[in-house]
């Protein structure tokens, strides 16, 4: 067994290069795993999105009056980009814009996430203005008083079961309009 006063200052450093080189490999693997975990959480949000589509255009179309569904619609503008699960409006009598945020697990943020889209919609959408701006986040698993924070801030609530999309606001439920 070679001792500490055995090695030599040349083995010393290659040990290090060793030790350096096995670190940033360990570094190279994490980040393709974390890259690899993002991907299948994107996965399982677009599956939980599509799961519901159906159910969520019919309860769009005939709850809200809805003449437009535009599932994960993307706009740009100018160097800023962003993207809406679904996005559904009507002109005339209703003249609305209804913004859905679909989660797989809701937690916190996701409510400011969707109050931030509501506010700057016509920053991306100015063809919409002058529409009531209403959301609905909607989510397979909640975290816990999440759902009752989102009504309280306005926001209609929906559930996703058995590939059925479910308000869960309750009866009487006034939402905010932007």
């Amino acid at each position: 067994m070679t001792t500490a006063t055995d090695l030599s200052w040349d083995d010393l450093k290659a040990m290090i290069a060793a030790l350096a080189e096995q670190s940033r490999e360990t570094d190279r693997q994490l980040r393709e795993l974390k890259r690899q975990i993002g991907g299948l959480g994107d996965k399982f949000g677009y599956f939980a999105e599509g799961m519901a589509l159906p159910t969520m255009e019919r309860l769009l179309r005939r709850r809200f009056h809805m003449d437009n569904v535009a599932p994960r619609l993307r706009v740009r503008r100018d160097d800023r980009e962003r993207e809406y699960d679904v996005l559904a409006w009507a002109n005339g009598k209703v003249n609305t814009v209804v913004v859905v945020e679909v989660k797989s697990r809701v937690k916190r943020e996701a409510i400011g996430q969707l109050i931030e889209q509501l506010e700057t919609l016509f920053d991306f959408l100015p063809e919409l203005k002058g529409k009531a701006r209403v959301g609905i986040l909607a989510g397979i698993d909640w975290d816990a008083g999440v759902e009752e924070e989102a009504q309280a801030a306005g926001l209609y609530t929906a559930r996703i079961r058995d590939e059925m999309f479910e308000l869960t606001t309750p009866k009487g439920f006034k939402p905010r309009k932007w």
